[in-house]
Parts: structure tokens; C-alpha cells; sequence
């Protein structure tokens, strides 16, 4: 019997998981809404923040169109090798100030697993207006 409760739960956890991990990108436009003062998802356009079309991938530091903009610290994680994959991306909307100290973007992060999964689904999505 217990192992039969143990198999379930396994299987509740992973089935949980993954659904987590893929994230909803109708759900993350929603919650990136947050960020549309700063930055734009959808157009190449930079605000105060960097625009953030393809940044799934790109290297920390490097939109060509925010190059001269970029802190200190954002262009030192670039140049340490911090890419924008899911896991990166996951940790700084999180926490920004922990996940690159000294980075200039005043959002405090997403407490919400779920809204940050959904984002990253969203940006992943290269979302077009």
C-alpha cells in the first residue's frame, strides 16, 4: 500500500513539475504586463530597459540596440558568460538584485513560480503585437 501511495505522489510531483516548467504564454503575456513600462517583448523597441525579443538565448548584456545603456554590473555578467537561457532567466525574475548585484532594473522580482514560468513561456513564444 505504500508504495502504491509513494508511485502516486511521484507521479503527482513530476506531473506538477512539468506543467510548471513548460508555463502558459497567454497567462505570461498577461503577467508580463508588469514590465511593459520598461520593456517591450513584442518589437525590437528599447524603453528603459532593453527590448526583450529573443532574449531566450542571448547573452546578458548584449542587445546591440542597448549597448550603450547597460550597467556595469549587466555587461560584467554578459562578459562572464551569463546567457538567458530558461534557468537564468527563472532565477533573475525571481530575484534581479541577487541574480546580477548591482544590475539598475528597480522591479523587485515575481514571487509566483507559476507567473515566472508562464513569462519565460511568453518570451520563449517570441511574441508578435
Amino acid at each position: 500500500m505504500l508504495r502504491a501511495v509513494s508511485s502516486a505522489s511521484l507521479f503527482l510531483l513530476v506531473a506538477t513539475v512539468g506543467a510548471h516548467a513548460g508555463g502558459d504564454p497567454a497567462l505570461g503575456k498577461k503577467v508580463f504586463n508588469r514590465c511593459i513600462a520598461c520593456h517591450e517583448a513584442a518589437t525590437d523597441r528599447d524603453k528603459v530597459g532593453p527590448h526583450l525579443l529573443g532574449v531566450v538565448g542571448r547573452t546578458a548584456g548584449t542587445a546591440e540596440s542597448f549597448l550603450g545603456h547597460y550597467s556595469e554590473a549587466m555587461k560584467a555578467a554578459g562578459a562572464a558568460g551569463l546567457v538567458w537561457d530558461e534557468a537564468n532567466l527563472a532565477e533573475y525574475l525571481k530575484a534581479p538584485k541577487l541574480k546580477v548585484p548591482g544590475n539598475r532594473m528597480a522591479f523587485g522580482g515575481l514571487t509566483n513560480d507559476d507567473d515566472i514560468a508562464n513569462v519565460i513561456a511568453y518570451l520563449k513564444a517570441d511574441p508578435k503585437p
